[in-house]
C-alpha cells in the first residue's frame, strides 16, 4: 500500500489575445532548465496554449507533480515563483492530492503535448476512475488527482505528440520523475 504524499499543482496565466507568445517561449527556454534538478520536484511540464496554433486563449499553464510538500513550498516561497509574480502578478495556484500515476509506453521520450481533463465526481466514483485509468499508445505518463473541496477529478496526460491535446509542452523538468510512485496512491 502507498504511504507517501504526491501532490499536483498548476497555475494558469491567461494573456491578452494579441500577446507576443515568443516572450513566453523565450522565458521557458531561458528559465526552464533552472528546475531540472529542483529538490522535491517529480516533474514540471511547461505548458503553453497559443491562439496562433488554434487555441481559444494565449496561456502559460505549467503543471507540477511534487514528491514532497517541502519541495512545493520551497518553490512557492522561492525566487523563481517570486520572479513569475513580479512579471505577471501572483496567480491562483490550484493544488490536488494525487490518486494515481502511471507511465505510458513513451515514458522515455520527451513529451511535446499535454491535456488536462477536469470532471466533477462523487466520492464513491473515484475508485472506479482509478481502476479504469489506462495509458494509450503515444502517452508518456498520466496522473490522476483530486480536489476534495469541490470533488473535482483531474486527469493530466503527457504525450510524445498528440495534435488534439490542448497544451504544447515547451520543456519538461523531471528531476524526480523516476521516483514518482506508480499505481494508485491509497
Amino acid at each position: 500500500m502507498y504511504s507517501g504524499g504526491m501532490h499536483a499543482m498548476q497555475y494558469e496565466i491567461t494573456l491578452p489575445a494579441d500577446y507576443d507568445m515568443a516572450i513566453i517561449r523565450r522565458r521557458v527556454d531561458t528559465l526552464g532548465p533552472l528546475l531540472d534538478d529542483f529538490p522535491g520536484l517529480g516533474l514540471k511540464a511547461y505548458c503553453v496554449r497559443d491562439r496562433a496554433d488554434g487555441s481559444p486563449v494565449n496561456q502559460y499553464s505549467p503543471f507540477y507533480l511534487w514528491q514532497t510538500v517541502a519541495g512545493m513550498n520551497s518553490f512557492l516561497w522561492g525566487e523563481g515563483f517570486r520572479r513569475l509574480c513580479d512579471s505577471f502578478g501572483r496567480p491562483v495556484v490550484q493544488q490536488w492530492t494525487a490518486l494515481a500515476y502511471l507511465r505510458g509506453p513513451r515514458f522515455g521520450v520527451v513529451p511535446t503535448r499535454a491535456s488536462k481533463v477536469v470532471t466533477s465526481v462523487s466520492p464513491d466514483e473515484v475508485p472506479d476512475a482509478v481502476a479504469g485509468l489506462k495509458v494509450e499508445d503515444g502517452v508518456h505518463s498520466v496522473a490522476l488527482a483530486i480536489d476534495t473541496r469541490g470533488w473535482e477529478l483531474v486527469r493530466f496526460t503527457l504525450y510524445e505528440d498528440n495534435p488534439d491535446a490542448e497544451y504544447a509542452v515547451r520543456h519538461l523538468s523531471a528531476p524526480g520523475v523516476e521516483a514518482l510512485p506508480l499505481g494508485r496512491h491509497w
